[in-house]
């Protein structure tokens, strides 16, 4: 993350914002893992996107009064004795000399300066509803205002989400954060194929996990995007599967769903592979299937098509081959209309991908599905699940699930597919574990 992109991006929530209106964001709290350990912090998304600052108990007051544009942070003060223990802390001074805010404050002063700050200004933005002691401590500094009217402070009396005009900044990446998130992906190929090719029958899910986390730390990356899913056989039917710690089988398939976060963007994939290195043939018309819809999918992706054009061009190929493999009875179209697909495919396309790995931005606008731009970037991720416990379908299909999940950024021409490195057709997948074989 820049500091020049920061400065950018607030310039343009300035440029957003009303005359005579304050915006406001805080950082992330440390959260407690048990009594006397806490979670490895990550700073909240939309903080970091304005002001690049990667320290809790923190608050970001952007000021747009008079003409005037102004960036003030409140952080922790210079502590050398807590410093000791906890680490540097960046301190009022630097906060103005490299993050760029035009003022700095301690935060334990927050409650004394901000009425000042507020006073008089009509409207505050910020992200309602997701912190209610910091609703609540807003609401505090709008009260005091309103009692000192007679002195001639004015409180503000509109308050307006800021989500409506961050989110759809967050939306369209510009070319820095499209390096980033191209780092994460890569990363995160390197680690899917490492683990693919390590995979041996009778290993534990999270020993395969481990290897996903060990290639996402030695290539850079500080954390997993997410939980990371390895789900043999049955368990892959279940689609946020994250106990990782069944054996994995001869005859399952795997699943792999995980992604590296790099320098806080996010990287998704998915990739299913037989463990023993070979797909069945039932594996293999279910594999083949999925990718189709992919692809077709893929094809859909590109300038001015609509969000559920994705969706739809899955529906129609999966239930054609659903149909085809007499998994389902009846006419396409009939059945896409009844949704008769739903017991092997429960989800959408895909998902906004970004800082967050479900991240911010409407699919609808005034209920209508919004079209594809450049910069927008996503995932392709359909998948089918017949699971063990399915007595609808024959035998030879039941156990089987099967995701592919790639991540898309619009292009000016197209798209482009961020993880297009990692194998994914069937003989791909298996030369690579074919591989693993013969090193062995």
């Amino acid at each position: 993350m820049t500091l020049a992109s920061c400065k950018v991006r607030r310039d343009e929530l300035f440029n957003k914002m009303a005359d005579n209106s304050v915006a406001l964001l805080k950082a992330a709290p440390i959260f407690h893992r048990n009594s006397d350990t806490e979670f490895p912090f990550r700073q909240d998304s939309h903080f970091y996107y304005l002001t690049a600052f990667n320290e809790t108990e923190a608050i970001a007051l952007l000021s747009k009064k008079a003409g005037k544009n102004t960036f003030i942070l409140f952080c922790q003060e210079k502590d050398p004795l807590i410093e000791r223990w906890t680490g540097k802390r960046v301190g009022q001074k630097d906060a103005c000399d490299i993050y760029g805010a035009d003022e700095a404050y301690p935060v334990s002063e927050l409650d004394n300066k901000m009425p000042g700050f507020l006073a008089n200004a009509n409207a505050i933005y910020y992200l309602t509803g997701i912190d209610t002691h910091f609703d609540n401590q807003i609401f505090s500094w709008v009260e005091r205002l309103r009692k000192k009217v007679r002195q001639g402070l004015n409180a503000p009396h509109q308050f307006i989400d800021l989500r409506q005009f961050i989110d759809e900044q967050r939306l369209i990446k510009s070319s820095d954060e499209l390096k980033y998130m191209q780092k994460a992906a890569s990363i995160s190929a390197k680690a899917h194929s490492k683990a693919m090719s390590q995979c041996k029958i009778g290993m534990y899910e999270y020993q395969l996990e481990a290897v996903l986390l060990y290639e996402f730390y030695a290539q850079g990356s500080r954390s997993p995007a997410y939980p990371c899913i390895v789900a043999t056989g049955n368990n892959a039917c279940t689609l946020h599967y994250t106990q990782n710690n069944a054996v994995i089988k001869e005859g399952d398939l795997v699943l792999i769903d995980a992604g590296a976060e790099f320098e806080g963007y996010a990287a998704d994939i998915t990739r299913t592979f037989p463990a023993n290195g070979k797909f069945t043939a039932s594996q293999q018309a279910i594999y083949e299937l999925v990718l189709a819809t992919q692809e077709a999918a893929i094809l859909q992706a590109k300038p001015g098509m609509t969000w559920d054009s994705m969706q739809n061009a899955i529906l129609k190929v999966m239930v054609q081959g659903l149909v085809d493999l007499k998994i389902l009875q009846g006419q396409v179209q009939t059945l896409i209309e009844e949704k008769a697909y739903l017991p092997f495919y429960m989800h959408n396309s895909g998902h906004w991908l970004g800082m967050d790995v479900h991240d911010v931005g409407e699919y609808k606008i005034a209920g209508i599905w919004r079209k594809l731009s450049s910069g927008m970037v996503f995932t392709i991720e359909p998948g089918i699940y017949i699971s063990r416990e399915n007595t609808t379908v024959d035998e030879k299909w039941r156990g089987i699930g099967v995701r592919i999940e790639d991540d898309i950024v619009i292009t000016d021409s197209g798209c482009d597919i961020l993880t297009k490195e990692l194998v994914k057709t069937p003989q791909e997948i298996e030369k690579l574990m074919q591989k693993r074989a013969s090193d062995v």
